[in-house]
């Protein structure tokens, strides 16, 4: 492989697995199941081929050189997370009281599981994640040499991204669903909850505060 091919991906690699909102939804939505987990992260590998398609049209530089149409983006993106976040905090909120009150084991609430909830929350988490425009157009740029046709480049290297993360996310999914036993325990799955919850929760604000997550 062509050696500045290798140092992007091995860029690309420490970008894809570096923990965030995507991370925490898959391992959250891992925990309803192994299925709901893996779809989450092929929901995501979908929205990071919306920003491939962008970036390759130059539409992503029109978002971010329109400070309206990004502010938008940041404001749908952070308002999806904190609906999200809320979500599970009200979720691990009435398993607590469930547990003190009828000391029943921890379920996840029906609505929750198969794979198209998680492959649309996967989706919808990337897709409406600003940040991704702006990694696409600040990093793709560098590893074009000059003289070289841009768009058949970006394509290839965006599309190293999404092979990434097509990877990397439901491993990450298995991961857990393999460590579920423990994972799952009522106790255990009531604190990766609210901390994940919160999280998105957090993330979630950070955009809509217009501050770079």
């Amino acid at each position: 492989m062509n050696p500045q091919l290798l140092t992007f991906t091995g860029v690309a690699a420490g970008m894809v697995v570096m923990p965030g909102a995507d991370f925490t939804v898959v391992v959250r939505n891992a925990l309803v199941s192994r299925r709901t987990g893996i779809a989450t992260g092929i929901g995501i590998a979908c929205g990071l081929l919306v920003h491939t398609m962008l970036a390759v049209a130059g539409l992503a530089a029109v978002l971010v050189a329109v400070p309206a149409l990004f502010r938008l983006v940041q404001v749908l993106g952070g308002g999806y997370l904190v609906y999200l976040g809320a979500r599970v905090l009200l979720a691990a909120a009435r398993q607590r009281r469930s547990a003190v009150e009828d000391a029943v084991p921890l379920h996840e609430p029906r609505t929750a599981r198969g794979a198209l909830p998680g492959l649309r929350q996967g989706f919808l988490t990337n897709a409406l994640n600003p940040k991704a425009p702006v990694f696409f157009l600040s990093l793709l740029p560098q590893f074009v040499p000059p003289g070289q046709p841009a768009m058949p480049l970006t394509l290839v290297l965006s599309l190293i991204v999404v092979a990434l993360a097509l990877v990397w996310f439901p491993a990450v999914a298995l991961l857990v669903d393999r460590l579920g036993a423990w994972l799952r325990r009522p106790i255990v799955a009531r604190v990766v909850q609210s901390v994940s919850g919160a999280m998105l929760v957090a993330l979630g604000a950070v955009l809509l505060a217009g501050t770079p997550a």
